[in-house]
């Protein structure tokens, strides 16, 4: 936020923090960002090669959600990609189960978490 927008803000505006940036990044990038999405999209950043297993489990989702969520990340024409096909995550086989997925971010899934991460550096508090 500039200066200049500060100064014109009414005083009971409350200036955004990163938690709510970086939610209003994520829903930016499409209407099919829902919650589980960007839940699923934050912890593959975090755990980049998770399956869809062990995240639905981290998310406390069903793997049927969290694989939907997932594959609803994936960019189009990848198969096992659903709409809206947002083109943040890779779908790879795992080597070690021939049926699951490991997920990994996409280019441009990493320079959305490249954007997250500064966001978070650059973090202000809610102003009261």
């Amino acid at each position: 936020m500039t200066v200049a927008a500060q100064e014109t803000e009414p005083a009971t505006m409350r200036r955004r923090n990163a938690g709510l940036d970086i939610m209003e990044r994520l829903r930016a990038q499409g209407d099919g960002m829902t919650f589980n999405a960007m839940l699923v999209f934050m912890y593959v950043a975090e755990n980049e090669g998770i399956n869809v297993s062990d995240l639905a489990r981290v998310c406390r989702v069903t793997e049927a959600t969290a694989s939907r969520s997932a594959r609803a990340l994936a960019a189009p024409g990848v198969q096992g990609a659903l709409p809206p096909s947002l083109g943040l995550l890779e779908l790879r086989p795992d080597p070690y189960d021939g049926r699951g997925r490991l997920l990994f971010l996409s280019a441009t899934g990493r320079k959305l978490r490249d954007v997250i991460d500064q966001t978070i550096k650059d973090g202000v508090t809610i102003q009261g």
